[in-house]
């Protein structure tokens, strides 16, 4: 517009050649002022991304000397709080123990290359370095940087943990060195503080070390100087904040080099401009009409789900963004419903992937219709939905729409010659007159799904804050499990499990219990699932093992059951940590049967094939948990080769119901019993329930019947009462049954 413009002011004065001749000076005029006004911006380009090459090479040099220090105090952290360190340190101190755990560690070693034991005083009991004792040459080690570290650490001014770092220089060079006190784990010394034992470790920047610093962090050059204060260097510190060192790097300058690439370019391309300005102005504005028909081609596709053909979840952002931002402005309410389907990996798994695409485009073009027009429709991600609501009354609409998404999902989906069937789980969330925005408006509709999910799927729930207390609540109990962990809080009760034939005492299971502070007993049912969400089950299992093989030493004639879930299964040294607590209570592994369900044998079956092979190296045994509650498959029986099966609580409580669950009680046991399983039925709670399951073939009772979960000293108690009464009475109890026909 603006040469048209000028175009008319020219027409008067000359010709209509003589007006493109002026504008091709003028445009000429310009690419000058356009060349220089790019080479200075080039020259600033490049000397601001040469600052930023400096930068950021500065930064990563200082986070790679704060992980250098940081690895070291995580390896004397892992070498100083050990049990077994403190019992050769204290109980009885063994210098070849020292001399092999610490001293030969420094050999070849890329987290320690220098050791030292010192007692109580400071005076060294071992020093090694490199593999080799220091002997006379540890004073060259032991400098005031060092000791400080060690006063610190004495003094306790090291805080809850007794540990202490720094870069020291030694007749070796520089290095990280830390020193910390030698403890069990769980911090508790049982000698005087003039026995405390002290280990110290250095880790030195030797050359070969630099270099793997500068090829890790690309930094080219970098080597280890006297301490310098040029630009391209980093100071390291002693702890008194004595400067010892620096390393320096040879800057790249990334600004300088393309600048000197692109400059030719540059040039180039300004008189490529300056020859076909006349014509770019023509052509122009309708090449930007193209490009911003393209542009929002392309926004479009990119908030489309290819699948279902509706906005994906960036188009869903986007959509809430500007609905909220209308809302807020008329006053308008915005309603988010978050759909969730049920079921809909189970059938993606039985009939593959083009059958779940099917069903994903059935269920799409099924919203679209109940949805209509007036509201937003997205597929957010795999068999999730999302649909937006504004005006007055869409509170209302959303209530009646979700109510008939329910109920379209009651009735089966033909996909081709196939029938499925898939539910669905809805969360509202409301945010009046926009007043709530989109991404959090989304996290509240997933927290009112989810508590859909949890409140038995095929249903809809309204976003309530109480949810947002609840995981906070949630949340801070978790924390507060993870101190009870570790604290030893956790405590162990036993149920009793008897003989089926004379009810007398043969075995207990380990029960975890937690009373928290403040609040009181939390149910196993609350604590445990937490535990396995949030990954603290693996400690919390050893724990619960740990106590429960002592208390075990104490019961020679009983043995014992103990859960173990499937969280615990995927740690990799599950299985080793299980040896070492057997180990260390010395306990016949055969006397304990770990008990677990079917469901990580489902989803991982070679490796629970592994650890089974591996736990039954150990000597324990395996047996299969709440069987008859889950799918139960014989297969597994017969894959895994268990060494007993627990019938589930439900299977028992059903023999109430008539024959039938008789009938079904007695195939399964007679399934355990043809692959050679014994069989213990947990749930038991009346005198007939175990007549039958006597008379069935179980040779193990467990249920509040012979005693809910109790302490170590009501154990106890119950071992001492005399078996004949109740044996007497089980016997009674079973004849009764026999000549009364329970089982017919």
């Amino acid at each position: 517009m603006r040469l048209q413009h000028l175009d008319r002011r020219l027409r008067p004065l000359a010709t209509r050649r003589v007006a493109v001749a002026v504008l091709l000076v003028v445009f000429a005029t310009m690419a000058m002022m356009v060349a220089s006004i790019v080479m200075t911006a080039l020259d600033r380009v490049a000397s601001y991304a040469n600052h930023l090459d400096e930068e950021r090479s500065r930064e990563t040099l200082v986070g790679a000397v704060q992980t250098f220090e940081h690895q070291l105090g995580a390896t004397l952290l892992d070498y100083t709080a050990w049990d077994d360190a403190a019992a050769n340190a204290y109980d009885h101190p063994d210098m070849a123990w020292m001399i092999s755990n610490f001293g030969d560690m420094t050999f070849d070693s890329d987290l320690f290359d220098v050791a030292i034991v010192l007692d109580a005083k400071g005076r060294p009991q071992m020093a090694y370095s490199d593999g080799q004792p220091l002997e006379g040459r540890v004073t060259g080690y032991l400098t005031p940087a060092l000791m400080g570290l060690f006063d610190t650490v004495q003094s306790g001014k090291s805080g809850l943990v007794p540990q202490a770092l720094g870069f020291i220089r030694t007749q070796k060079g520089i290095g990280s060195a830390g020193v910390a006190l030698i403890r069990p784990k769980s911090g508790e010394i049982s000698q005087p503080r003039e026995n405390y034992v002290y280990l110290a470790f250095i880790r030195h920047l030797s050359s070969s070390t630099v270099e793997r610093l500068s090829e890790a962090y690309v930094l080219p050059g970098l080597v280890l100087v006297p301490p310098s204060t040029n630009k391209t260097s980093v100071t390291i510190s002693a702890p008194s904040g004595e400067a010892i060192a620096s390393l320096a790097w040879t800057p790249r300058a990334p600004g300088d080099q393309s600048r000197e690439q692109v400059k030719p370019l540059i040039k180039a391309a300004l008189v490529i401009v300056t020859i076909y300005a006349l014509l770019l102005v023509v052509i122009g504005n309708a090449e930007m009409r193209r490009v911003r028909r393209d542009e929002a081609n392309a926004v479009k596709l990119a908030q489309t789900d290819r699948l279902s053909g509706l906005l994906n979840r960036a188009g869903l952002n986007q959509l809430l963004e500007d609905t909220v931002r209308h809302g807020r402005d008329v006053g308008e309410d915005v309603v988010l419903l978050y759909l969730d389907l049920d079921g809909f990996k189970e059938i993606n798994d039985a009939y593959g992937h083009a059958t779940g695409d099917r069903l994903i485009r059935a269920v799409a073009a099924g919203l679209a219709v109940l949805v209509g027009e007036g509201a937003g429709l997205a597929r957010i991600g795999g068999d999730e939905f999302g649909i937006v609501l504004t005006g007055q009354d869409a509170q209302a609409r959303a209530y009646t729409l979700a109510t008939s998404i329910i109920a379209f999902f009651d009735e089966p989906v033909l996909l081709g010659e196939r029938t499925v069937v898939v539910g669905c789980s809805i969360g509202i969330c409301v945010s009046e007159g926009g007043q709530v925005d989109g991404s959090e408006l989304t996290r509240r509709a997933d927290m009112a799904m989810y508590s859909s999910k949890d409140g038995g799927r095929g249903r809809w729930t309204l976003y309530d804050p109480r949810m947002d207390e609840e995981r906070e609540t949630r949340n801070q109990m978790e924390i507060d499990l993870r101190s009870a962990i570790a604290r030893g809080e956790i405590t162990v009760v036993y149920q009793p499990v008897v003989d089926a034939k004379t009810f007398s005492l043969v075995s207990v299971e380990a029960l975890a219990r937690w009373t928290r502070k403040g609040h009181g007993p939390v149910s196993p049912d609350v604590f445990i699932p937490i535990a396995e969400a949030s990954g603290l089950i693996d400690q919390l299992g050893l724990c619960v093992l740990s106590q429960a093989l002592r208390q075990l030493s104490h019961w020679p004639d009983l043995k014992l059951s103990v859960n173990v879930s499937p969280g615990q299964f995927r740690d990799p040294a599950f299985v080793d940590r299980v040896a070492d607590l057997f180990e260390e209570a010395n306990i016949e592994p055969g006397r304990v049967v770990l008990e677990m369900t079917e469901t990580y044998f489902i989803q991982s079956p070679d490796r629970a094939r592994l650890a089974l092979e591996r736990l039954k190296a150990l000597g324990l045994r395996i047996a299969l948990d709440d069987f008859g509650a889950g799918f139960s498959s014989v297969g597994y029986l017969r894959q895994f080769g268990f060494d007993r099966m627990k019938i589930d609580r439900s299977l028992v409580q059903s023999l109430d119901r008539g024959h039938r669950a008789v009938e079904m009680l007695q195939a399964t046991v007679a399934l355990a019993r043809s692959l050679g399983i014994p069989v213990t039925a947990e749930g038991v709670e009346t005198e007939q329930q175990a007549v039958i399951l006597r008379l069935a073939g179980c040779d193990q009772l467990q249920g509040y019947l012979f005693g809910r979960p109790q302490t170590p000293r009501e154990i106890g108690e119950l071992m001492l009462r005399p078996m004949e009464l109740r044996a007497k009475a089980a016997e009674l109890a079973f004849a009764a049954s026999r000549d009364g026909g329970v089982l017919v």
